[in-house]
């Protein structure tokens, strides 16, 4: 029995663009298992659908045509069980401004039914750093503490199924560290997570398995492994000062100073840099890496936009620069 099976899943929206009456597919007809104790990675740009199949999961949105159920659980006609088993720390912050940190816990544990919880929500508090801010209000608490809290509260009734939608976004890198120290804990435990994140290189080092969204749809599904195995070129990497000539810069992935081009062999990476040479820039802090996550995923995404780069051409580059 999967512990979250979505079964030919779809959602539908009135267009905001075409006329009155059309449609357009956030979740266009997703198939997909997964099992019981997978650390699995959902990911996708914005608005590729993520939310949408969280939130249809969750029960906060009904599917237009599918079904979605948790360890057996149908979300819609099975509600509660399906809720029981389930715990999802959400994108926003939402919290009740009225309560501290422990009552909004213990308020959560009623929410599901469970008593006498205190020594779960002490061991939650104590394994998010939480500890000390047990008594102060949630208005005094900053975004990341607040993020902790969200965190607490969609474990403090033991769900099975783990859901972690963009939990780290905006949070400081000791909570990134404290959070994936304990979710890995709960994983090895039995508990299924599902995450999405837009930092990557948290799916490569905590997913083992891997589905990419693109306009609704899965793009990409396997293991993270053979994802990264599937990438045939090794990147090369360096910094400039200066703006790169349009025929390099085409071929590039550019993020301020950093500049990285996939390079297949030694003759490949010689004519990347014969080529920035030429036009006149300094290549810096050169160094050849291992295709990442981050390249599978926007090799993946452009092969699936209609718009991907065309093969770089160094002899084109070098010719142009000529």
């Amino acid at each position: 029995m999967p512990a979250i099976s979505f079964q030919s899943i779809s959602k539908a929206y009135p267009s905001p663009k075409g006329p009155s009456g059309t449609t357009f597919l956030a979740v266009d007809g997703v198939s997909l298992d997964i099992e019981e104790g997978e650390f699995f990675g959902l990911l996708g740009p914005n608005g590729a659908g993520k939310t949408t199949m969280i939130s249809m999961l969750a029960g906060l949105t009904r599917p237009t045509s599918g079904q979605v159920s948790v360890l057996g659980s149908n979300v819609q006609s099975d509600f509660a069980q399906a809720r029981r088993k389930l715990g999802v720390v959400p994108q926003e912050l939402v919290f009740d401004p009225f309560f501290n940190v422990r009552e909004a816990l213990r308020i959560q544990s009623g929410y599901f039914g469970v008593k006498n919880n205190d020594a779960w929500i002490d061991e939650l508090l104590e394994s998010l750093g939480l500890s000390d801010k047990a008594e102060a209000n949630m208005r005094q608490l900053s975004g990341g503490m607040k993020r902790r809290v969200l965190v607490a509260q969609a474990l403090v009734h033991k769900p099975p199924v783990i859901v972690l939608d963009e939990p780290t976004a905006g949070v400081d890198v000791e909570l990134r560290q404290t959070l994936w120290q304990f979710i890995a804990k709960l994983n090895k435990q039995g508990h299924t997570v599902l995450l999405t994140t837009h930092y990557l290189e948290e799916a490569e080092a905590l997913c083992g398995r891997i589905a990419m969204l693109k306009s609704g749809r899965i793009v990409a599904l396997d293991r993270t492994s053979e994802l990264l195995k599937a990438a045939s070129s090794n990147v090369l990497r360096f910094k400039v000062d200066g703006v790169l000539p349009r025929i390099l810069a085409d071929q590039a992935r550019i993020t301020g100073r950093i500049v990285q081009f996939p390079a297949h062999d030694a003759l490949e990476i010689e004519g990347f840099l014969t080529a920035v040479r030429e036009s006149g820039l300094v290549a810096q802090d050169v160094e050849i890496r291992k295709a990442d996550l981050e390249d599978v995923f926007l090799d993946v995404m452009q092969k699936n936009s209609g718009q991907a780069k065309p093969p770089a051409s160094i002899a084109q580059a070098q010719e142009a620069l000529a």
